[in-house]
């Protein structure tokens, strides 16, 4: 399969998950930014994808980014962010969002399971994207992270080059 093509246009979700839910398998939903893909990505995508039949990631915006992060990131557009995401054999879709909060993608989505990273806690978790995720009785799952493998710390490690 191409990789493109596992790239679901935001207007095309609401088909792309109604699809999906008709075959009767389990959906895993998560989100992020992923502007530099490392080895803790990969593992945690891994992780989220073995819960479950199939793996939607939902990449936050460019805009949303560059609120979450300030105005020095994203470093990598997000297009390429999906289709580098896209590319790989854990994920099976992924989908760019606009707002800051996954929310919106949430309801969108109705995951069986939400994947979030260990710098969440159930309390920690946005109120509004908990709440999106259990009102459909989705699941929400914590998967730890691999120590030392952040974006924030490669993009130091680079900035001392």
């Amino acid at each position: 399969m191409n990789f493109r093509e596992k790239i679901v246009p935001w207007e095309k979700l609401p088909a792309w998950r109604a699809a999906f839910r008709a075959t009767g398998k389990k959906l895993v939903v998560t989100n992020g930014c992923f502007d530099l893909l490392h080895l803790g990505h990969v593992a945690y995508l891994e992780s989220a994808r073995n819960q479950g039949d199939a793996l939607l990631v939902g990449v936050n915006s460019d805009a949303s980014v560059v609120e979450l992060k300030g105005p020095l990131r994203p470093v990598n557009a997000e297009t390429d962010r999906a289709g580098v995401l896209a590319a790989l054999a854990s994920v099976d879709a992924a989908c760019i969002f606009a707002e800051k909060t996954a929310t919106c993608f949430l309801k969108a989505t109705q995951p069986d399971i939400y994947v979030k990273g260990g710098d969440y806690t159930p309390e920690t978790l946005n109120q509004d994207e908990r709440r999106a995720v259990e009102s459909v009785g989705g699941k929400i799952i914590i998967m730890p992270f691999i120590p030392g493998k952040s974006t924030t710390a490669l993009l130091e490690k680079i900035a001392r080059l």
